[in-house]
């Protein structure tokens, strides 16, 4: 959320020159023995959200920089392959491999679902797509509807000298092609066996705030290749706050910043990122945080009975400040086709003094007139939130909120079906995660301890690690550094996943080029740990020496 107070596609890109310098490894050796082990790691799949209707993206490709590994012996069998995340399963089988020769090609139909798929790997391994049949040295795409392991699920197998990705869905399929291309930048092959993969949450992705400080067009798209190699699938847009609004707005052009983005570069944005798998969720955070707005209304003004203005809090008994927040949510919803919109919620300014009643009495009384003599000003701010959500509904949207905006005890309850996007037990309203979730709630995990980047380092926080989230944080630990304790309220179902979220607090403070390198390490870690659940297979020294690798 906002605290009041990430990575240019390096992509693996290869291999016009790995084809080229490699001969294709089709028959060196014989195919051993079918004799593998069970994998080492084996999860229950959990359900995966899916992306449709995308788009062909156009990375560029480039050269290989791996150090091939040697062709196991007929007798040899092979080590899972180094990715990030790694994978979940691997049962290993004597063979050569498979890496692409100079007669290698993607195999899919050129006018089916998986064409984009098809296109993208062909274009980074440097080969090209065919409808087939299939033929030794091919790597071939297959969807199989039926198969089990969820919609982001994969199956990788390599035999016979040929390597074949199926998935029930074409984002599984994708996701496959994710492993392909690390694998050979880490290995130079993929090993002899089959790889059976799925994430462990659902939500995985990046939060970037994009108020405070403009990011150009080309910097997002950047982080959003780099988030599909790491098999991240969100990507939160917190674009409306106190110091800007930055996308262009047909109905309010008058709140818009000189520096914004344009809806066309939006178009490009979402269409890159729907080609990626990745869902961009938009957020227009109220009633708090609308400074943006109240530049260009000053009537809509939340003022303390003494007249002191709360910065970038609106009064929401004037229906004016609701009309043009849902005039906003309308305008943009078609931009954003994703299942999901964040409505924000968090740190308004009334329920932050220490006696809200006697701050704010016009408020105050505002709340007993609608909910009787119980009613309090928290019950405004709740009524408000549920009305957001309604629209979002309307408009075919999975509402989400920051968690500092569900309040308890109050006479009206916040809606059911909003997600808590949970980031600190700091502010007032902030309540333990184990409260929402024995609530029911489904939760998402923007733990402020661990997956806050907040430029300037403003009120406490430090640039965080990714060796800490690597080492100390679980989807479990949503506050401070204690994971919930009881597990039937941690598993996949009940806290889908977590981003990690960039605050442009103090904009200044780092150059685009200097949030890239520092958040790269940070979201590899958190890919690692939502995906593949448990210790991670590597020493952090060997994850980072992979990590560089990858992205060199």
């Amino acid at each position: 959320m906002a605290c009041g107070g990430r990575l240019g596609r390096k992509g693996l890109g290869a291999v016009t020159a790995l084809a080229a310098a490699f001969t294709l490894v089709t028959g060196c050796g014989h195919e051993g023995g079918r004799s593998g082990h069970p994998a080492t790691t084996t999860h229950s799949p959990s359900p995966t959200a899916t992306a449709t209707g995308r788009p062909r993206a156009t990375p560029s490709p480039r050269p290989t920089t791996a150090t091939p590994r040697p062709p196991a012996s007929p007798t040899t069998l092979p080590a899972a392959p180094r990715t990030i995340p790694s994978v979940r399963s691997f049962t290993p089988q004597a063979g050569p491999g498979w890496r692409p020769g100079a007669r290698s090609r993607v195999v899919a139909d050129t006018r089916g679902p998986l064409a984009d798929e098809a296109g993208l790997i062909a274009r980074e391994l440097g080969i090209p797509v065919s409808s087939g049949p299939v033929r030794r040295g091919d790597l071939q795409l297959a969807l199989r509807p039926k198969q089990s392991g969820g919609a982001e699920a994969y199956v990788l197998t390599v035999r016979d000298g040929r390597a074949l990705i199926t998935g029930s869905t074409d984002t599984g399929v994708f996701y496959g092609t994710r492993t392909v291309k690390q694998a050979l930048r880490s290995g130079g092959r993929l090993p002899q066996g089959v790889i059976r993969d799925w994430p462990d949450r659902s939500q995985r992705g990046l939060n970037l705030d994009i108020a405070r400080k403009y990011f150009p067009p080309s910097w997002i798209e950047a982080r959003l290749r780099e988030m599909a190699d790491l098999k991240l699938n969100q990507l939160g847009l917190h674009f409306s706050d106190d110091q800007a609004f930055r996308i262009q707005s047909s109905s309010h052009p008058e709140i818009v910043a000189p520096q914004h983005l344009t809806k066309q570069e939006l178009r490009n944005i979402v269409r890159l990122a729907q080609s990626l798998h990745i869902t961009v969720i938009p957020e227009i955070d109220s009633p708090g945080h609308l400074g943006a707005v109240i530049r260009a209304h000053p009537a809509l003004q939340l003022r303390t009975a003494t007249g002191a203005a709360f910065r970038g809090a609106v009064d929401i008994t004037n229906p004016a400040a609701a009309r043009i927040v849902d005039d906003l949510m309308r305008e943009f919803a078609p931009l954003f086709p994703g299942r999901y919109w964040h409505l924000g919620g968090d740190e308004y300014g009334a329920l932050m003094s220490r006696n809200p009643e006697a701050t704010y009495p016009a408020l105050a009384t505002a709340a007993r007139l609608a909910y009787g003599p119980k009613g309090r000003i928290q019950d405004l701010a709740t009524a408000w939130l549920n009305a957001r959500a309604a629209v979002a509904r309307e408009l075919g949207k999975v509402p989400k909120a920051w968690n500092d905006g569900f309040f308890a005890g109050g006479v009206v309850t916040p809606a059911r079906d909003i997600q808590v996007e949970y980031w600190t037990g700091r502010e007032s309203g902030a309540r333990k995660p184990e409260e929402y979730l024995r609530e029911g709630r489904t939760v998402v995990n923007l733990n402020d301890e661990y997956l806050y980047y907040v430029l300037g380092q403003p009120n406490n926080f430090r640039y965080p690690t990714g060796r800490r989230i690597y080492e100390e944080w679980t989807p479990a630990v949503l506050r401070g550094t204690t994971p919930v304790k009881d597990p039937a309220l941690t598993g996949p179902s009940r806290i889908q996943g977590a981003r990690f979220a960039v605050w442009c607090d103090i904009a200044n403070a780092q150059t685009p080029k200097q949030v890239a390198d520092g958040i790269r390490l940070p979201l590899a870690a958190l890919a690692q740990k939502l995906w593949t659940p448990g210790k991670p297979p590597l020493s952090w020294k060997n994850f980072t020496a992979l990590s560089a690798r990858l992205t060199s």
